[in-house]
């Protein structure tokens, strides 16, 4: 199997439980060994008292799009800390793409960086992770497939 397909198979089977971001209306446009991207359309639900994008959701899609990177390698990863930096505000209506690299991975820890952009181009946040493997995998790659 390629590193590839198994980061794609990873993130099938993550995404079939990832009842937050899908009730977010977060996408999953790729993904690859260490890296992944989500989009997000900011909903009116999603503002906060200033009539911009609410920072929790700016997090939840970079936590997103951190959790299918580090999990692209068939081995169960948790974050173990995370930060979170906003630039510029989201804006009800536009898609957010929150773009995840994988900045350094050894042994069962690594770190991720991820900058959340408006539709402009314009960065609206950067977020680095750090995870951390624990026990399974996300499928059995004995299965024949």
């Amino acid at each position: 199997m390629t590193p590839q397909e198994r980061a794609r198979r990873s993130a099938e089977a993550m995404w079939a439980d990832d009842r937050a971001s899908q009730a977010m209306g977060m996408a999953l446009t790729a993904v690859g060994p260490g890296h992944a991207t989500a989009t997000m359309t900011v909903r009116d639900d999603m503002a906060n008292g200033h009539g911009i994008a609410h920072g929790g959701y700016i997090f939840a899609l970079a936590d997103t799009a951190f959790a299918f990177a580090c999990n692209s390698y068939n081995t169960l990863v948790v974050a173990q800390s995370n930060a979170v930096t906003y630039l510029t505000p989201g804006r009800v209506g536009e898609v957010l793409t929150a773009s995840c690299t994988e900045a350094h991975r050894a042994g069962r820890s690594g770190v991720y960086d991820v900058t959340v952009a408006g539709e402009d181009g314009r960065k609206v946040a950067l977020f680095r992770g750090h995870s951390r493997q624990v026990s399974g995998a996300h499928f059995a790659e004995d299965d024949g497939v």
